[in-house]
């Protein structure tokens, strides 16, 4: 599955507003992205994340949004991606209504093996590569962790994260 991150203030970085650079993304065949507009204020990410959903529902596509339950609530997003300091996994499900995707970042062999006890809908594993758009505090884990997430996850899908670029990615 293609799962981008789509980085309001990386987008801008580079000149591309949060709409335009999701139809690429949609229109690249992502079926579901996660919204990050961590230095947005609430307004604003409201308003990216209402443009996002309304353009990922002519996609037939879904939207994440990362650390903000009342975002996700409010746009009618598919779901919320929670990191390790964000709100716990429980609280999370206790605030979200009807079935939506939970999402957990995990960096440690430790914090994903605590992932497979949580009614996760996916877990992330990374960093893969160092990256430049988030400090995590954590060092880059490498390949090598996503196949020891694979082949302890059963059926639980595990998505890679972190510094992955067109040029790594295949």
């Amino acid at each position: 599955v293609f799962y981008p991150i789509v980085d309001a203030e990386t987008a801008k970085d580079f000149s591309w507003t949060v709409s335009d650079l999701s139809a690429a993304l949609f229109d690249g065949g992502a079926t579901m992205v996660q919204l990050r507009c961590q230095y947005h204020s609430m307004s604003q990410f409201l308003t990216c994340a209402d443009e996002l959903v309304s353009r990922a529902a002519r996609y037939g596509a879904r939207v994440i949004i990362n650390n903000r339950v009342d975002i996700a609530m409010m746009s009618g997003a598919d779901g919320v991606h929670v990191g390790q300091g964000d709100l716990l996994v429980p609280t999370v499900k206790e605030f979200l209504s009807g079935h939506r995707v939970i999402g957990l970042s995990t960096h440690t062999a430790e914090q994903f093996a605590e992932s497979l006890l949580l009614d996760v809908d996916y877990a992330a594993v990374g960093p893969i590569y160092e990256t430049r758009t988030k400090d995590t505090g954590y060092a880059a884990v490498g390949l090598g962790a996503i196949a020891s997430a694979r082949a302890a996850a059963g059926q639980l899908p595990i998505v890679a994260i972190g510094g992955i670029t067109v040029e790594n990615a295949a």
